[in-house]
């Protein structure tokens, strides 16, 4: 009988696995549903909009643009042409006072390729603290050889 006692016990273990073959059955199955509905996500509905000769609403604005050259000098562009070198506190005060006017005027900082990438920031913050909600930074496309 100690035969048949040793085979009971034996068979009373209890596994300590996992069983991850259903897992992964159930993750072959998603995979294969995602695929298959994922481009199906991304149509869209194929419309001809209608034509008109209205002309545009939007005015053509000259943008100011704030310059900031290798030594960190500040200059500012109110009208193609027109550079005017100011100091910190007074493109503050005129930044204000142009957006106090025209909310929506575009501003953009152009900044020298050699310049302290610090003095740019400055100008950002300088024109933040004015008043302006959005600036946009300047650059040229490079020459493809």
């Amino acid at each position: 009988m100690s035969g048949i006692a040793a085979r009971r016990q034996r068979k009373r273990k209890l596994k300590a696995e996992i069983n991850v073959v259903p897992y992964i059955d159930v993750m072959l199955v998603l995979l294969i549903i995602f695929m298959v509905t994922a481009p199906l996500l991304n149509l869209g509905v194929d419309i001809e909009l209608p034509k008109s000769n209205a002309k545009s609403m939007q005015e053509k604005k000259d943008p100011i643009v704030v310059s900031v050259d290798i030594d960190g000098n500040y200059f500012l562009t109110l009208e193609a042409g027109s550079n005017e070198a100011l100091t910190a506190d007074d493109l503050k005060a005129k930044m204000a006072a142009i957006v106090g006017q025209n909310p929506d005027v575009p501003v953009f900082v152009a900044g020298d390729g050699q310049a302290n990438y610090q003095k740019v920031m400055d100008a950002m913050v300088l024109l933040q603290n004015a008043g302006v909600e959005r600036v946009g930074l300047m650059s040229q496309p490079q020459d493809r050889r």
